[in-house]
């Protein structure tokens, strides 16, 4: 099977999701080779947390897991895309569809992506 060169990466390899029905991009983090696995074996996407670090399954605490249906290498095997289904509609741990929220227009910045849900009431934070 094909795989991401995890040594070329020092065994992380930086993952982008994006919404397989619209193409938004959703979030950007990594992957070691056990999350890949992961992410292969069981059809939802696991990361690998660098501020933890360990194993994260997306959507383990809030129930916003992301639903595999394309798996993409890139031409050097060093990044991955994987289309997802993102269960709850939201990818972002501040309760927004997508971690990339905030939009830079010269001297102005807006949110551009809905807050799904209220962060506290699902991480008690």
């Amino acid at each position: 099977m094909l795989r991401p060169d995890f040594a070329k990466c020092q065994g992380l390899v930086p993952v982008i999701a994006q919404e397989a029905t619209t193409g938004e991009v959703l979030m950007l983090a990594y992957m070691n080779e056990a999350a890949w696995d992961k992410t292969i074996e069981t059809g939802e996407v696991h990361y690998y947390s660098r501020s933890r670090n360990t194993l994260w399954h997306k959507g383990g605490t809030s129930g916003h897991v992301q639903k595999v249906h394309t798996i993409r290498l890139d031409c050097d095997a060093d990044t991955v895309l994987v289309q997802v289904t993102q269960v709850g509609g939201a990818a972002c741990h501040t309760g927004r569809k997508s971690c990339f929220y905030r939009e830079i227009s010269g001297d102005d910045v807006r949110d551009c992506s809905p807050m799904v849900f209220d962060p506290k009431e699902v991480y008690g934070k």
